[in-house]
């Protein structure tokens, strides 16, 4: 029993700290979203000399984002594991102790037993289990972790020397990595970054019920973080733009 309860124990912990690399996750996400998408923003932008700075910005809100999705599945021993915290979750015992542990923080007037807690959140565990399995060695999308992974630990997190591959900055802040010999591009798309990022929003949610009882919408903080995000970027412009502190209007022509 001691076991078990180090092992609800831990895995509360881990949950509780993936949900703060979610939260960051989201803060990133949603102030780099107009800078790589506001048409409006870049016009403003233009080919000025802000430009550069923007472009920097742009670059290192998305570089940090990849990070903090990437870090919610590391494996390193002493990281948070999406790998460890569903072996946890498979494990008949752990999964019992974790019903008589939400049974215990419901109170004596509570309608829930063991049985209903169990029918609750049984359900919840079948969700989460598959979302993970789908980012897993075999599931469905296991590749795109995977290129995400290689991005992060050749580029992002370390800096490896140069072995015939050269990494770009294409698109809309994806990196992408290309090779001599082998010419096939190692690069995650914006739409499989905004799933990925989508899905771990969708484990979280689900772990935060299933673990500590919590229900979180996370669509309410993106909606908050974009809104904030909407007042930055919309007093953005360069020096060539009206309303820049260093704007000269053109002389008009005779």
């Amino acid at each position: 029993m001691g076991d078990t309860q180090q092992d609800i124990e831990r895995l509360y912990n881990l949950v509780d700290t993936a949900r703060q690399e979610i939260e960051l996750a989201i803060m990133l996400h949603e102030t780099w979203r107009p800078a790589a998408y506001d048409i409006g923003l870049h016009t403003r932008i233009g080919t000025s000399y802000a430009a550069h700075s923007f472009q920097i910005i742009r670059l290192a809100l998305r570089r940090e984002l990849l990070l903090a999705l990437t870090r919610v599945w590391d494996k390193s021993a002493k990281a948070v594991r999406m790998s460890l915290i569903a072996d946890l979750l498979r494990d008949k015992k752990c999964f019992e102790a974790l019903v008589q542990y939400r049974v215990g923080r419901t109170g004596i007037r509570s309608r829930f037993t063991p049985e209903t807690m169990r029918e609750e959140l049984t359900p919840k565990l079948d969700q989460v289990l598959k979302l993970i399995r789908k980012y897993q060695e075999g599931g469905a999308a296991y590749e795109v972790r995977k290129k995400l992974k290689t991005i992060r630990d050749e580029h992002l997190a370390h800096r490896e020397l140069p072995k015939g591959r050269v990494v770009a900055v294409t698109g809309s802040d994806t990196l992408s990595q290309k090779g001599e010999e082998d010419k096939r591009s190692v690069r995650a798309t914006d739409d499989e970054i905004e799933t990925f990022y989508q899905d771990n929003l969708e484990i979280m949610r689900l772990l935060l019920s299933l673990v500590q009882g919590v229900a979180i919408d996370f669509s309410d903080a993106c909606a908050v973080y974009k809104h904030h995000a909407k007042f930055f970027w919309a007093s953005t412009r360069g020096e060539c733009t009206e309303g820049h502190p260093y704007f000269h209007p053109r002389p008009s022509d005779p």
